[in-house]
């Protein structure tokens, strides 16, 4: 069952911008910690940004630091990604996620709740 569904994807050149969206489509999604991962066709899913349930931290892997943001709000339990700087190798399946049972201290394992993706092309 899809608990979220992503918005915001395109095809863009390299340096431009986009920003995901991430809405629940059930009450229970959105209540701990919340991330995006991205996955490239025939390769494994890759944890991009993580934000714990009070906003206050966030975790990013080292090939997007410095060009994407994570932030959420609560009040709607959606999840948000904004993407500058965009180069071709950020080309992807873009999937936000929640994790149930944990709301600080997040990192890219046990995530439960899944989106269904929404794609993000970059060309150069």
């Amino acid at each position: 069952q899809v608990q979220a569904v992503e918005s915001g994807g395109g095809s863009v050149q390299a340096g431009g911008s986009l920003r995901l969206s991430c809405a629940p489509t059930t009450s229970t999604f959105g209540r701990g910690c919340m991330a995006w991962f991205r996955q490239v066709s025939g390769k494994g899913r890759e944890g991009v940004a993580a934000i714990d349930y009070d906003g206050r931290s966030t975790n990013y892997a080292d090939s997007v630091k410095g060009r994407f943001a994570i932030s959420r709000d609560n009040a709607k339990n959606t999840l948000y990604l904004q993407m500058n700087n965009l180069k071709p190798e950020d080309t992807a399946m873009y999937y936000c996620a929640t994790d149930s049972w944990r709301s600080s201290s997040c990192g890219f394992s046990g995530y439960d709740l899944w989106g269904q993706g929404t794609q993000v092309t970059v060309s150069a």
